[in-house]
């Protein structure tokens, strides 16, 4: 079955921050909360002058190794590692927490993104080599949301068995009972379902933690093509940022810096994280929890933990690993190891990253070129079909539904439904009366105005009133129209944000997510639609 994409401006969706959409028209306004610009110039410097910023390759590549171990993965994976130790290879990174299932459709269309970029980048710079690296955030504590995802119209929440602490370490045998009654529903009965429910099992069930099991399943979805997982939850990793980490715990640093950054941001957009005297959290074991100073000592909130400055820094050498970065300080550990000259985030990320230039100018570390991803409408068959009928173009189909409605109705109705020539005709009549009426006095212009204004009003509710009956006349189209847009925009939200890979993979397979990394165009900066089957333009 053939598969069509369409591109549209983020800007015509209504769904995306003017912060966003003035990022990507590059504005005036946020070029100096940026290094490089989101398009292949910007990209183009950066790796010129990521050189200038070497990381311990040593260390990435034997970490990697190590993390890679226990699973088995194609030459892809096992080559793109090896490349790293090589100062002509360079990484295009997205990052997310190892959300159950994956969690969201976007979190698919990070790494596909990333993936594009680097075959972008391989094609464009032959004697480069560009590695697609997928950063897992394990040490994100916030179960509520790691632990949720959805499958058709049911909402399956993991409660984590009682552990808690940061859910890349979290045991994930205690899914069984939830995969159990996830696979009496996982349908259609077929090859791709019993695939897929082959591969959620031996993630979950035959691999210790959390983060192991993101690792696998994403190495199955995504191997293929090379992306290697990488986990900062290392002692060997937290240890090139040790004087990022005690800098933060004594001085307080990025507080400052961020403040100032993000109170200018502020004088036009929406802030989106807000920085701490200290931005790290305490790990060990099942505890993570933030780190304060009171007085002259350091306590760890809800726990009895606490040191004095010498103790503090005596733990900090000896357990790098248990100094767990906020989102403040997160990007600083992802730049500080990788050798990254690309960075592949949704709308909230790049809000945040713009708050950060100065912070990462501070500590000398490199700050690469923020890109938006790009958002992805998946629309099967049956909805195509629909679309297509309903004579709705894929632009409209961002359209609120009762626009959609209203130029259905007024484009199919016998009757002109518009007051508009009346309007204009009855504010002619009205300004005659106003000049004759000022003529006399002055005073009754105000008079004539609020005539003017009662009068559009109740025109205004007798279109209301003439739409509505028109509507009566329409009512089964109309509800197809409602039924596309909610096959489409679950929740009046878009899809991506809604909906977990496995409504999808049931139906086509590996092939699925081979669509998607084929379609991505990731210097595009534009909305992808796919659509599958249809009329539309093939791919």
């Amino acid at each position: 079955m053939d598969s069509h994409c369409t591109y549209i401006p983020y800007e015509q969706t209504g769904f995306f921050s003017p912060l966003v959409t003035d990022y990507l028209a590059q504005s005036n306004s946020l070029q100096h909360f940026y290094t490089y610009s989101p398009d292949e110039a910007g990209i183009r410097k950066a790796i010129t002058e990521r050189a200038n910023y070497p990381v311990n390759r040593i260390v990435l590549v034997t970490t990697l190794q190590e993390q890679y171990s226990h699973l088995e993965c194609c030459k892809a994976v096992t080559d793109n590692i090896a490349a790293l130790a090589n100062e002509n290879t360079f990484s295009v990174c997205t990052a997310h927490q190892p959300n159950l299932l994956t969690g969201y459709l976007y979190f698919i269309y990070k790494i596909a993104h990333a993936i594009q970029l680097a075959n972008h980048l391989n094609k464009t710079y032959p004697d480069k080599h560009f590695v697609p690296v997928y950063y897992m955030g394990s040490e994100d504590n916030d179960l509520d949301e790691l632990g949720t995802f959805r499958y058709g119209a049911k909402k399956y929440i993991w409660d984590g068995n009682g552990q808690q602490g940061a859910v890349g370490r979290m045991q994930s045998h205690s899914l069984k009972t939830l995969l159990d009654d996830l696979f009496k529903v996982l349908g259609p009965p077929g090859e791709y379902t019993a695939q897929l429910k082959d591969i959620l099992q031996q993630a979950y069930l035959h691999h210790n933690t959390i983060g192991e099991a993101t690792r696998y399943l994403v190495n199955e979805l995504f191997g293929q093509y090379g992306l290697v997982v990488l986990d900062p939850d290392d002692a060997a990793f937290k240890k090139e940022i040790l004087h990022i980490i005690k800098d933060d715990l004594l001085h307080h640093t990025a507080n400052g810096i961020v403040s100032r950054q993000a109170a200018r941001l502020a004088e036009q957009y929406k802030s989106q994280a807000y920085p701490r005297d200290i931005n790290l959290f305490y790990l060990h074991d099942n505890l993570r929890e933030r780190i304060e100073r009171s007085g002259d000592k350091w306590v760890v909130l809800n726990t009895d933990i606490t040191w004095t400055e010498e103790e503090l820094i005596d733990e900090l050498e000896a357990h790098p690993e248990r100094f767990s970065p906020n989102v403040i300080l997160r990007g600083l550990l992802q730049e500080s190891i990788l050798p990254n000259v690309a960075f592949i985030g949704g709308g909230a990320e790049v809000a945040y990253w713009l708050q950060l230039k100065e912070l990462f100018t501070h500590y000398k570390v490199f700050y690469p070129v923020i890109m938006l991803r790009q958002s992805v409408l998946w629309i099967e068959p049956k909805a195509v079909e629909l679309q297509q009928k309903l004579g709705i173009t894929t632009q409209e189909l961002f359209k609120p539904y009762e626009e959609l409605a209203k130029a259905h109705v007024s484009d199919n109705s016998q009757h002109n439904l518009s007051t508009a020539t009346e309007q204009n005709t009855l504010e002619a009549v009205i300004k005659q009366l106003k000049d004759k009426a000022v003529s006399l006095d002055p005073t009754l212009a105000a008079s004539a105005e609020a005539a003017l204004a009662k009068i559009k009003h109740q025109l205004a509710v007798l279109e209301q009133k003439m739409l509505r009956a028109e509507k009566r006349k329409h009512e089964t189209e109309l509800q197809r129209i409602a039924k596309l847009k909610n096959m489409l925009f679950p929740n009046n939200s878009l899809q991506e944000r809604i909906e977990n890979f496995i409504e999808y993979y049931p139906l086509h397979g590996q092939a699925f997510i081979d669509i998607i990394v084929r379609c991505i165009a990731p210097l595009k900066n534009e909305f992808l639609v796919i659509g599958r089957g249809g009329e539309q333009s093939k791919l």
